[in-house]
């Protein structure tokens, strides 16, 4: 999730739309998985990641 608020905030200052919408996809998917995995769902057939 980290890596695609880093990419989100490049495309942005940059202006490049490939760079922006590669942040984009991979903050949502972050997202999505970091709820899952709050919510006590596995993900990836693991419990935990640690």
């Amino acid at each position: 999730m980290f890596i695609g608020v880093v990419l989100l905030t490049i495309g942005l200052i940059t202006g490049i739309a490939i760079v922006w919408t590669l942040g984009t996809i991979v903050f949502v998917a972050g997202l999505v998985l970091w709820l899952l995995g709050a919510l006590g769902h596995a993900v990836g057939g693991r419990k935990h990641y640690y």
